[in-house]
Order: C-alpha cells, then sequence, then structure tokens
C-alpha cells in the first residue's frame, strides 16, 4: 500500500518495537531477527519503520546511492564530482523467498563482457538497499547459499560480484530484517549468530488488547490516509527522537564495569565466540543513547542481554530459545560491584525507564506484560520424569502386552517415556543423481558445487564453463574472419558449466509404536535413535516427516515440514501398546509419498522404517506387510529399516521386511557413524519414479 501503518499505531510487541528503533539508531547493532507464529504484524511493523528513517543525501544519478559527504572510492558508478548531491526517502527493499543469486547481488552481462570487453554490471537488491533496510520475510526459507551471501555482505558492508575473472564491488550497507515463523524450520545456529538482535513475538492474550489491534486495523483499512494522519504527530515526535538519539549516541560511555558485566553474562551462558559480547555492547550503548543519557546502566546491559543472547545459546534445534532470567539477574548482580553507570540520568533528570509512551513514541496505551513474549511451556510431569533405570528383563515377553506395573493411559497404551541421548549417526542418503532443494545429503545437480561438466544455456546464462565456451568457438574463427584482437566468441558458443553438489530429502519416519517396542529401556533408545537422525536431518536442510502405528492403525503424527524440532516433540510424547501393524504403516507412508510428490516433485525421498518388524495386526499381518513393503521397492524409494529386535533370540524379521522394501537393515548399535560406505542398497534409477 501507498501509506504505510504508522509505527506508533502498533498495540503492543514492546520487544519488538524496541529492536528495530535500537536499530534504527545504530545500524551497527546488527539487525534483527523476529520469530513467531504468523499474524503477529512482524511484517507490518517493519515496514512501518522505514517510514520513520531520516531522509537520505545521495550523489546524484548514483544507482549504489553514495555519500555526498563520502563517497565510495571503488564505486562502480564513480568516480564522483564533489557537487550533485540531493535527497530521497529510506528504502525498504523487500527480498522475496525465491530470487535467483544474481536478483540479490546483481548480474554482469557475459556476453558482452566476452564479446566486447564492457564490465556490464545490473545491481541487485543489495544495491538497492545500500543506507536503507533489507527485508527478508521467511529468511529460514532461503537457499543457504543466499543466505550466506547475504549475511557476509551485512558483516563485511560491501558486496562482491565475480564472474570468471570479471569482478564488481560495491558498498552495501543496510539494516537487515529477518522474520521467520519456526514451525516452517530453524536457521542454522551459526546463521542466527549474524543476526544482531532476535525477537519471539505472540498474539496477546489479553481481550482488550486484542480488540484493539482489531479496532485500528479496520479503521486503517477503511481510511488509510485518514488513519495515517491521527497519528501525524506522534510519528514526527519519534522521528525527532531517534535524530536526537543519533546523536547522541557517539558521546555515549560504555564504562569498564558496564563491560565487566557483558563479558561475565555471555560467559555465564556459554556463548560461542566474541560477537554476541560485541553486540550487547552495541546495543547496551544505544539503548542508554535511546533513553537520552550519555553512561550506559546496569538496566540497559540486562535489556541487552535479553535481545542479543536467546539465539546465541542454542546448542542444537530441540533447545527451546529464551534465557533464564534468575541467572541472568544473578550475574549481573555478582558483577555489578565494580560497574561504572556514568551520570545515570539523562537530559531532563530522568533514567529513561519513565518515558509514559514506551518505544513505540507518543499516544500508545500502556503496554506491559501481556504482551510480552511467551516463555515455551515446559513439558506436565509425566513418564519423562520418571527414573530412566529399566531392570526389567525383555526375554520372553509378550510382543503385544505392555509390562504390567507400568501405568497406561488407557487400555492397552503405555505413558511415553523420554528419549536416549542423542549421538552421530551413520550417513543415509538416496542413491543416484537427484536435481532437489540444495542440502547436504544425496547427490545432486546443483547451481553451486564442483563443475562436472558443460551444456547449452536453458535460458539466461548463469555459471560460464570457459574452456568449454572457448573450444565450441575454436573452430570457427576463421570463418568469422579472426584478426589478432583475439578469440570471436558469439552467443551459440557459450557453454553453461553444470555442476553437482548435494540435496536435501524428504526423510519420512516410520515408527513402530507397539507392544512389542514398548519395554522402556528399548522405547527410550529407540527414541534416542529416532531423535539422532532427526538432528542429522536438521543439518542436512532435509524436510521430515513421522507415521507412527500401533493397535489396529497408523497415523500421520506430522506431515512432511521443514520444522525438525516439531518432529521431535510428537516423537517425546508418543505412545505406545497395542498389536503392530506394519502393513497399515507402510500404506499411510506410501499415501504421504504420493501427496508429497505432487507439491514437490523435484525431493526425492528416504523412508527410515523403525521397528522389530513382528507384525501382528489384522489378518494374515506378515504377508500384507510384506506386499505393501514391496511397493515401496517397486516404485524405486530408498529406504533402510532400523532394526530393533532385542534380547538373546532374534527372528530377523526386519531384515526380511529390508529386502521386501528394497532397502538395508541396520541395528541401533550400527546405526551409530562409525562406517559409512555401504548402508543404503543401491535402487535402479536416478529419479523416483510416480509412487501412485
Amino acid at each position: 500500500m501507498s501509506t504505510p501503518y504508522p509505527f506508533t499505531a502498533l498495540v503492543g510487541q514492546d520487544d519488538l518495537r524496541l529492536a528495530l528503533l535500537l536499530n534504527a539508531v545504530s545500524p551497527a547493532v546488527g539487525g534483527v531477527l523476529v520469530r513467531g507464529e504468523k499474524g503477529t504484524a512482524k511484517s507490518t511493523a517493519v515496514r512501518a519503520l522505514s517510514a520513520l528513517l531520516p531522509q537520505v543525501p545521495v550523489v546524484a544519478g548514483c544507482r549504489f546511492s553514495c555519500d555526498p559527504a563520502a563517497p565510495d572510492p571503488a564505486c562502480p558508478d564513480g568516480p564522483h564530482d564533489a557537487g550533485g548531491a540531493s535527497v530521497r526517502d529510506a528504502r525498504m527493499v523487500e527480498l522475496p523467498v525465491g530470487a535467483s543469486e544474481d536478483r540479490l547481488v546483481g548480474a554482469l552481462d557475459i556476453e558482452r563482457a566476452l564479446a566486447e570487453g564492457v564490465k556490464a554490471f545490473e545491481p541487485g537488491l543489495l544495491a538497492d538497499a545500500h543506507r536503507g533496510i533489507l527485508y527478508v520475510d521467511e529468511v529460514n526459507l532461503l537457499h543457504d547459499h543466499l543466505v550466506d551471501l547475504l549475511l557476509d555482505a551485512a558483516a563485511m558492508g560491501a558486496s562482491y560480484v565475480e564472474r570468471e575473472g570479471v569482478s564488481v564491488r560495491h558498498a552495501a550497507r543496510f539494516l537487515l530484517v529477518g522474520t521467520m515463523n519456526p514451525e516452517e524450520g530453524e536457521l542454522r545456529p551459526q546463521l542466527l549468530d549474524r543476526f544482531g538482535l532476535t525477537v519471539e513475538v505472540a498474539a496477546s492474550r489479553e481481550t482488550d488488547q486484542r480488540v484493539e489491534v482489531v479496532r485500528r486495523r479496520l479503521a486503517y483499512d477503511d481510511d488509510a490516509e485518514g488513519f495515517a494522519a491521527r497519528w501525524h504527530e506522534d510519528e514526527s515526535a519519534l522521528r525527532d527522537r531517534i535524530v536526537a538519539a543519533r546523536a547522541l549516541l557517539p558521546r555515549v560511555r560504555l564504562g569498564d564495569g558496564a563491560l565487566r558485566q557483558i563479558a561475565a553474562t555471555c560467559a555465564a551462558f556459554e556463548v560461542d565466540g566474541m560477537r554476541a559480547d560485541i553486540v550487547m555492547a552495541r546495543t547496551a550503548t544505544a539503548l542508554a543513547a535511546w533513553a537520552g543519557r550519555e553512561g550506559v546502566l546496569a538496566e540497559d546491559v540486562r535489556q541487552a542481554a535479553l535481545l542479543a543472547l536467546p539465539h546465541r545459546r542454542r546448542r542444537n534445534p530441540f533447545d527451546a530459545p529464551g534465557l533464564d532470567e534468575d541467572k541472568l539477574d544473578d550475574t549481573l548482580e555478582q558483577n555489578g560491584d565494580q560497574a561504572d553507570d556514568g551520570d545515570g540520568t539523562d537530559g531532563d533528570g530522568t533514567d529513561g525507564d519513565d518515558d509514559p509512551d514506551g518505544p513505540g513514541g507518543g499516544g500508545q496505551p500502556p503496554q506491559d506484560g501481556p504482551d510480552a513474549p511467551e516463555a515455551p511451556e515446559s513439558p506436565a510431569p509425566d513418564a519423562h520424569d520418571a527414573p530412566a533405570a529399566d531392570t526389567e528383563s525383555e526375554v520372553g515377553r509378550d510382543d503385544d502386552a505392555s509390562p504390567a506395573q507400568a501405568p497406561a493411559a488407557s487400555a492397552g497404551e503405555q505413558q511415553a517415556v523420554r528419549a536416549s541421548e542423542p549421538f552421530r549417526t551413520k550417513m543415509l542418503s538416496v542413491p543416484g543423481l537427484g536435481e532437489g532443494a540444495a542440502g547436504r545429503r544425496s547427490r545432486a545437480r546443483t547451481e553451486h558445487g564442483r563443475t562436472t561438466g558443460a551444456r547449452r544455456p536453458q535460458g539466461a546464462l548463469t555459471k560460464l564453463h570457459l574452456a568449454a565456451t572457448v573450444q565450441a568457438a575454436a573452430p570457427h574463427q576463421r570463418a568469422r574472419g579472426r584478426s589478432g584482437r583475439g578469440l570471436v566468441v558469439r552467443r551459440d558458443d557459450l557453454r553453461q558449466a553444470t555442476r553437482e553438489g548435494r540435496e536435501g530429502n524428504l526423510v519420512l519416519f516410520v515408527v513402530d509404536a507397539s507392544g512389542s517396542m514398548a519395554a522402556r529401556k528399548r522405547m527410550s533408545a529407540v527414541k534416542g535413535a529416532v531423535l539422532s537422525l532427526l538432528l542429522d536431518a536438521y543439518q542436512r536442510r532435509d524436510k521430515v516427516g513421522l507415521v507412527t502405528f500401533r493397535g489396529a492403525d497408523a497415523e500421520v503424527a506430522l506431515p512432511p515440514t521443514s520444522s525438525v524440532d516439531a518432529a521431535a516433540a510428537r516423537l517425546e510424547t508418543l505412545p505406545t501398546g497395542g498389536r503392530t501393524p506394519v502393513a497399515a504403516g507402510l500404506l499411510t507412508a506410501h499415501e504421504v509419498l504420493r501427496v508429497e510428490r505432487l507439491r514437490d516433485p523435484a525431493r526425492r525421498p528416504l523412508v527410515v522404517v523403525v521397528t522389530d518388524g513382528r507384525a501382528t495386526g489384522g489378518v494374515d499381518p506378515v504377508a500384507r506387510a510384506g506386499r505393501a513393503a514391496r511397493l515401496f521397492g517397486a516404485a524405486g524409494i530408498a529406504s533402510v529399516v532400523v532394526d530393533c529386535e532385542a534380547g538373546p533370540i532374534r527372528l530377523g524379521l526386519a531384515g526380511q521386511l529390508a529386502g521386501e522394501l528394497g532397502g538395508t537393515a541396520v541395528t541401533l548399535d550400527e546405526l551409530r557413524a562409525e562406517s559409512i560406505a555401504g548402508l543404503v542398497k543401491d535402487v535402479q534409477g536416478t529419479q523416483m519414479r510416480s509412487v501412485a
């Protein structure tokens, strides 16, 4: 819309508004990652911020927005004259999830560079965002190589574009804001670390606030210009406050005491590296400037920690984000004796905490507890909290019986048990050469990777294979009247490099939760193995799904998703008991793959069946399980059976099931990463055929 929603009209979301404003005051903070459920005004807040930023002086005619006071000496449009300055509004540039690398960093005209020797460069979104805001909605869905380019540019303040020896560099300093829904998958820890601050947002559970949100949104939709006019004074006051805080920022003093508190806090929470310390220092300084003070106080350090550390302390994707605030307070108190609080007051004698309007400027209703990000709920006390020791023998156990002493949620069902500690698993991969989304599991034709050959370009040329291009042009030089100027290259001679890298797959877990798997010790080990495979799937950029079977039927516990922590949560609460309907589990998995292939035909599946193979559910269960398994083998679907059979007497049924599937069986002990080769049996064909 032409009229953005006013920033000061936002209701609640105090942490989100504060984090955005601190970056407006000090872009060196490093941007904001906004995590939260859909419909929580994430995008609205970012777009509203752009209207608050002061106007930007630029060199007239410069496509890279050079500052007239200090133009970039390496600007592709330079050198610039002293005059010719103009002023424009700060830009907010949005990076679409499906953008190409050339759209992000810009593109060189390779044909003109080769044929005419002209370095023709078309700027990308990074150039457009220079000295403004670069907004990435659903940043967790971007391809990894785009995120790498984006965050490298944000860290270095410049973008580099190189194509076969021709390179361009231009300044790219911007306020980076990313939003994501954690249910759709997480960012890698090293990428999370590159965002300065993070904020968790959730819809308010306060009735009055929800009413106010709806009332203001309806008024804005009915008359955007009139609604914005009613908030004009508040917007102007907030814009002036940003300008004043920017002017004060260079004078803010960060004392040794505050630095000690920052360092002690980062050490106490075992944050890797030193970036967190630096970001906290910049954030605390920006907080002081925002409050109108020239000294950093302990409360600035505390608030900086709450914004800068939650996303940096996660050790794996299953850790809940957030900080232990009691531990934070204890750390600050223990290291506060030597704190240097500066003058302790702002210009009007206040410490900045009594601002009646909060971080959003004037006209706001008081915002407090109801809109604070909600802490993750801890699991209800159940069998998870029971001692893990299991002295019960599994020898001679009835396969379909639940332990007599275990409490049952319903007839024939046990309460869930906690998974054992995850471990590093063997490398499971899909044989052949795919063309799916970039990842780290199976071989695939990709845009990035090692060069394996060349072909004629299909569409725009992106990766030139120079040797193949020269080889194609060489036989025609005499006919083209070649002179001493060099090789004459035409469009038909250009060759596109073909590259091989790795793709992410759909890893579909089919987990046996029947009574034969229900012994606490065995189910704990099984869940630990699946948790290990989930962690491996997270690291290899896979989608995951979860099908469970027990009793008389199977269910899709989790449809295919990029959120492995959602799968881990479902696994943690998985109940057990009843018979073993192997056929139902396989047929349900087969249907899940059929539907998923319609949605994403390029992503190849890997089915991981976790069972002891003792089919007991339904009429003629073993024969039905074999027929269901042969559907996977006929369709060329890669599969692995994790054999969970235990005890001195083993029937080898899981191995037989693996043979019917056309895959390989591996025991829980063999799943550990000791030997990589030969785990998945080769399957005919390089592409997944129809599973219909």
